[in-house]
């Protein structure tokens, strides 16, 4: 008995398909994707030291208490909202804004009040900016 070979068919793999998905995808993510520069903004931390203490003309000392509350050269405000800095400063500083301003807060403070004042800050067109730090024991 004599059995007759089967002749193995071609194995074509068509790529046209797998290309076109390809293509597509790609062009989806170029589309959805946002192609924004988000700002960052850089600070520098000053370091405690024991050298002698500089005298500077006068600052303006913007406090932040625990609770968020602002005070500026010692006098409260009677409310935490940033146009009432912004009014405090304004005032006090008399569109001198070549003067220094001093930020200090309290440990507990929280940090979008910090962040408030900083703007208040550069809103109104000060830069001259300095954080008060704790010398380490």
């Amino acid at each position: 008995m004599k059995f007759q070979r089967q002749q193995a068919d071609d194995i074509n793999v068509n790529l046209t398909p797998l290309i076109d998905v390809v293509f597509l995808l790609l062009i989806f993510f170029m589309v959805s994707t946002t192609f924004t520069r988000e700002t960052q903004l850089e600070v520098d931390l000053p370091q405690a030291s024991n050298s002698e203490e500089v005298t500077q003309q006068a600052t303006l000392e913007v406090m932040i208490t625990a609770e968020g509350e602002y005070r500026v050269n010692g006098k409260a405000l009677i409310n935490a909202q940033a146009r009432t800095l912004k009014m405090a400063l304004a005032k006090i500083a008399q569109d001198d804004v070549s003067q220094p301003i001093t930020i200090s807060a309290d440990a507990r403070t929280p940090h979008q009040a910090v962040v408030t004042a900083m703007d208040v800050a550069g809103s109104l067109g000060f830069s001259k900016l300095s954080i008060t730090t704790r010398e380490n024991d």
